[in-house]
């Protein structure tokens, strides 16, 4: 199986851009992994946000196959432990799931053909979070989830 996280704008911040870095190389020890990287849409400031959530909602789709498991982090799904997260991946892989999408949406969310799309939504917390923020934590809870499943001393109960 391949985990993707497809995300909209890049990461500004060098100090998270090298987290996020270090979390992917870390993850790729465990599973074949990418964070693809949406560019910010172009003059956003003269769309308003349903329009611009409509924009970013067709190219998300454009990367997504039919086959793919997709799943949105989004502040309104449900909420894991990072065992409980660790068991949700390991029931994927059994599945012989060729793909699955994590989408971190932008600023505004998600608009109606991706809710429409996904297969799941997973929620990282009842707090909202900058969208370059949530791609560190959803990196570091996968790396998390797979030494968790190796039984390696990163997690403590």
């Amino acid at each position: 199986m391949q985990i993707t996280v497809l995300a909209i704008g890049k990461t500004d911040s060098k100090e998270l851009a090298s987290l996020i870095d270090e979390y992917k190389k870390r993850l790729g020890r465990y599973i074949k992994f990418e964070l693809s990287v949406i560019p910010d849409l172009k003059n956003n400031k003269n769309l308003s946000e349903s329009q611009q959530k409509t924009k970013e909602g067709e190219l998300i789709l454009t990367q997504i196959e039919t086959s793919d498991m997709v799943v949105l982090l989004d502040e309104k799904g449900k909420q894991f432990t990072s065992v409980s997260f660790s068991n949700y991946l390991q029931k994927r892989m059994n599945s012989g799931l060729k793909r699955l999408v994590f989408v971190i949406g932008g600023p505004y969310g998600f608009g109606d053909m991706v809710y429409e799309r996904c297969n799941e939504k997973i929620s990282l917390s009842s707090m909202t979070f900058s969208h370059q923020m949530v791609r560190l934590f959803a990196i570091e809870q996968l790396y998390r989830a797979f030494t968790i499943l190796r039984n390696e001393p990163y997690h403590h109960q």
